[in-house]
């Protein structure tokens, strides 16, 4: 029995290859493109919409379907299920670090590429027609807001705290839930009806972000998520999501500053709905500021 397990993820692993070997002179040149990236890339693609293939690939999203279904595929999901037998697992920070160190090494140039391009993938994403919309109702959601709280744990908690700073300069009150453990309990008291809460979360339901939707859900507050990935607890529960996936494939290391941008995106669509209120909070804290840096008076001028 133990002898035969690893014959059997061999099969499981291989059998994409052999489809595309067994078939490759039927394909035509773009869906052959097609093809290889999917092979190429395999872990990645449990993530990726046929849109998102056809992104990376120059092609179409039709194009990517035909290719799937020419290699005896009933479909995207079909071809995503054989390939989460292996894949499905999460591979770790050490694994991904690895392998991204490994690839650029000893290249200077390839990891500057490596960067811009990660940055560059996102914002084709968010200007597209899907995000794009989702963020015309992300923005209508925060200009009903009374408050917004922002959620993110490890390297988003920076994010949010920076994106709360943001909020609150340009006149909207915003609170940050980036604690762990029981502060975080601490910062989620302060939540209450009529709040808005963006959450930036990938595909693991870990505690906090559990807690946190409930939390949300208990006030009936909207939510809009900021993630890579679109199978996951939080995307079933969101009222807007925009996917921003942190890296073009699922073993590098994440780009964190992906979700930076579209937060700023949110900060000055939010601004650009309402000009009077930024412009108006902005010159209060420049009165603020003058008032803080006034050279102090002597004494006997006071007298």
């Amino acid at each position: 029995m133990e002898k035969a397990r690893p014959v059997t993820r061999r099969k499981q692993h291989n059998i994409f290859t052999e489809r595309l070997e067994a078939r490759r002179e039927q394909l035509t040149p773009q869906q052959l493109k097609v093809a290889q990236y999917i092979g190429d890339h395999s872990a990645a693609m449990m993530e990726k919409s046929a849109m998102e293939i056809a992104q990376l690939t120059g092609s179409s999203d039709a194009t990517v379907i035909r290719t799937i279904q020419a290699l005896g595929f009933a479909g995207l999901r079909d071809l995503k299920n054989v390939l989460s037998r292996i894949f499905g697992r999460t591979l770790s920070s050490s694994a991904r670090i690895a392998s991204t160190v490994h690839e650029l090494s000893p290249d200077i140039n390839a990891s500057i590429g490596f960067v811009v391009d990660s940055y560059r993938m996102t914002c084709d994403l968010l200007s597209g027609e899907e995000n794009s919309k989702a963020i015309t109702h992300a923005t209508g959601l925060l200009h009903g807001a009374e408050r917004i709280a922002i959620f993110g744990i490890g390297a988003s908690a920076l994010l949010a705290d920076y994106a709360s700073r943001l909020f609150n300069r340009y006149g909207k009150p915003a609170y940050v839930l980036n604690c762990t453990g029981s502060s975080l309990s601490e910062q989620l008291i302060h939540m209450r009806p009529g709040d808005v809460l963006i959450m930036m979360v990938q595909r693991s339901p870990h505690r906090e972000g559990t807690t946190v939707l409930e939390e949300a859900r208990r006030f009936g507050i909207r939510i809009i998520l900021l993630t890579g990935s679109r199978n996951s607890l939080f995307s079933q529960h969101a009222d807007c999501t925009i996917f921003i996936p942190r890296s073009a494939a699922e073993e590098r290391i994440p780009v964190h500053g992906t979700p930076m941008i579209c937060l700023e995106v949110l900060v000055l669509a939010l601004a650009a709905t309402e000009p009077a209120v930024p412009i108006k909070t902005i010159n209060r804290l420049h009165e603020l500021n003058a008032a803080i840096h006034r050279p102090r008076k002597k004494r006997h001028d006071v007298d």
